[in-house]
């Protein structure tokens, strides 16, 4: 359910929010985060998340992009590493774990 969006936030508040969502509300971890600035200006934040769910009898991750490229604050969200074997079906896990983000910035989407 990889999608784009535009939040009014700053890219800051905008990450904060996100990280906020998914390490207080359950179980996610941090695993990395990468910050790159653009010399014609903006920023890019690329952060990384781990869950184990019992349901999907495997670690999710949740990859989350935002910048600030075109002035005004993207959000990006790829959920993915459920599943097990070759069978890529997770009970609907990753997809879960990617509304948590949807959720917390559903006030700011435009």
């Amino acid at each position: 359910m990889a999608e784009s969006y535009f939040v009014d936030m700053d890219l800051r508040a905008c990450g904060q929010a996100v990280h906020d969502a998914v390490t207080d509300s359950i179980t996610g971890t941090l695993i990395d985060h990468y910050e790159v600035s653009h010399p014609a200006g903006g920023h890019c934040v690329v952060a990384v998340y781990e869950k184990h769910y019992y349901r999907a009898g495997n670690r999710l991750t949740l990859t989350v992009i935002l910048d600030d490229f075109t002035g005004r604050t993207r959000v990006h969200c790829i959920s993915g590493g459920g599943g097990e074997g070759l069978f890529r079906f997770d009970w609907g896990a990753s997809e879960s774990f990617e509304d948590v983000v949807h959720r917390a910035l559903a006030p700011y989407r435009r």
